[in-house]
């Protein structure tokens, strides 16, 4: 199954909630999120039997590779009853979780027992207070780093721990984190400061480009460009010439990899939303609820992705920043990233 760019689907993402333990600035900024902010009622979420049915319909349609998100997806109860669920679904090969890692100390044994192949965390510096301004949160990084390594003895490897790096906050941890994380079973990648939604106050000037990210790091410890190992792979790899791991960059600001794009998200109502960078989704919970036959549910998921057309990130790179900064006050609102998942 091919959209109209000719990209296939096989990687699904899905929401299992839109609540999350932490208010990130770039992601649940504490004043939009704040105690009256309503988050979706139980009964809008999607259960478990309906993620498998949409599962086993995208995997049908290529989307061998599943990813939960959230929200944090730990914060939903018995998780690890999904992913046996899914663990379980033809045509579904591996299961995958991002996480901000906080509860993950408790639960890694568990859900790499129910069949969760690999986990990506995400932290940002191990700096606390560092941490806690990009968090919004007072969270410890010991605590992170104690779900990383739970995870790293269930066998959970190689974890992944994303960096979501901003001008003028985090740009300082950039080395101190690849020190840390250097010779260890983990791949660190480092994410350009994004656009996504409407509520974080998002500008260009903070980005930290991918390009300056490598040449900080290469200062430091020599690296070598590794190539691509699947298509719609999205992070750029290097390895350290002295064989202590890799690192991988994620750069949708400076250098777009919309051509490259297989993947589809499922917000935890059942919305699918074709591009991270999405205004609207397209109803899937209707059609789960009223009845339709697991024949009906595939093809509308066809439906939906023989359609997209997307490609944000591209369209935003062959524009100027001033006139980003311009068009973004006025455009329609953005989905949240806390809604749909990164």
């Amino acid at each position: 199954m091919r959209d109209l760019f000719d990209r296939p689907l096989s990687d699904l993402r899905i929401s299992v909630t839109d609540r999350c333990n932490l208010r990130c600035r770039y992601c649940m900024p504490r004043e939009v999120y704040g105690p009256g902010f309503e988050f979706l009622e139980r009964a809008a979420l999607l259960s478990f039997e309906e993620i498998v049915r949409v599962a086993r319909a995208a995997a049908q349609l290529g989307a061998h590779k599943v990813r939960l998100t959230g929200g944090e997806p730990l914060l939903r109860r018995d998780i690890e009853r999904l992913v046996a669920m899914l663990a379980d679904t033809t045509g579904v090969e591996q299961i995958a979780m991002t996480t901000n890692g906080l509860l993950l100390e408790g639960k890694a044994e568990k859900l790499a027992e129910a069949g969760l192949a690999r986990v990506t965390v995400s932290l940002d510096s191990l700096d606390d207070g560092v941490l806690r301004r990009m968090s919004g949160a007072a969270i410890s990084s010991r605590r992170v780093l104690s779900g990383i390594d739970a995870a790293i003895a269930a066998g959970l490897q190689p974890v992944k721990v994303n960096m979501m790096v901003r001008r003028g906050v985090n740009e300082q941890c950039i080395v101190p984190m690849a020190a840390h994380f250097r010779q260890r079973p983990v791949v660190l990648r480092f994410i350009e400061y994004m656009d996504v939604g409407s509520s974080n106050g998002w500008r260009p000037e903070q980005v930290v480009p991918a390009a300056e990210i490598v040449a900080r790091l290469n200062e430091q410890w020599p690296l070598r460009a590794l190539p691509r190992r699947a298509h719609g792979e999205v992070a750029t790899r290097y390895r350290y010439e002295d064989g202590a791991g890799e690192i991988g960059l994620i750069h949708s600001v400076s250098s777009p990899f919309c051509a490259g794009c297989t993947r589809a998200r499922i917000s935890a109502d059942g919305q699918v939303f074709t591009c991270l960078f999405a205004h609207r989704g397209h109803d899937l919970r209707a059609v789960l609820r009223g009845g339709a036959s697991d024949q009906e549910l595939r093809a509308r998921l066809q439906g939906i992705w023989s359609a997209r057309a997307d490609r944000y990130s591209d369209e935003r790179g062959a524009a100027a920043n001033a006139a980003i900064a311009a068009s973004a006050a006025s455009s329609a609102a953005k989905v949240e990233m806390s809604y749909i998942g990164g």
